[in-house]
């Protein structure tokens, strides 16, 4: 069920339901917000189901949260991005640092409209950079991701990150200027 004309009144008025576990208000911030979290886990990871995976995660924390009334106390929003942060940082814990491309998502390099070598090379190249990302501190790699690969602006950033626009300015140069210098080497 997507909501056409979600507004900050109409997420209050779903969140207020929520923790009266009303079904049709948990589905509808679900569909409301699912996308836009498995998008920046995916920057993140890489791996389409992992991304899948920790996705659910996240929601199924939201749910367990609300069960034992521990749910957001400011931002909404923030606090799944949060959430979705807190579960990448563990899956690297867990796995390690270490790249691995599964034969399962080989199938992401097929494309009718590119050649196969350029597929590699795109392919390649945002591994690279998903590496490179995940040299920076969290905080920076969060940043990267938020503003550049999920599009979104300072002011969005800083509310999911509960900091200030500065301060996400000055996070943000660091972490381009942190970029640069580990991808010049490999350029």
């Amino acid at each position: 069920m997507r909501v056409s004309n979600w507004t900050t009144e109409s997420e209050n008025e779903y969140l207020q339901l929520a923790k009266a576990y009303d079904l049709t208000a948990i589905a509808a911030i679900y569909d409301h917000f699912e996308a836009k979290i498995y998008s920046y886990i995916y920057h993140r990871v890489g791996n389409q189901s992992v991304a899948q995976d920790l996705t659910s995660q996240v929601f199924l924390r939201v749910l367990e949260s609300i069960q034992i009334d521990r749910a957001w106390e400011t931002s909404f929003t923030g606090w799944l991005y949060r959430i979705a942060h807190n579960l990448v940082i563990d899956h690297y814990r867990r796995r390690g640092r270490t790249t691995q491309v599964s034969l399962d998502d080989m199938s992401e390099l097929r494309s009718k409209s590119e050649s196969p070598e350029h597929a590699a090379e795109r392919a390649l190249a945002a591994e690279r950079l998903r590496a490179a990302i995940n040299l920076l501190t969290e905080e920076q790699a969060q940043v990267v991701t938020l503003r550049f690969l999920e599009g979104m602006s300072i002011l969005e950033v800083a509310g999911i990150m509960d900091k200030t626009e500065g301060a996400i300015k000055a996070l943000q140069y660091r972490a381009v200027s942190s970029l640069r210098r580990i991808m010049e080497p490999q350029a």
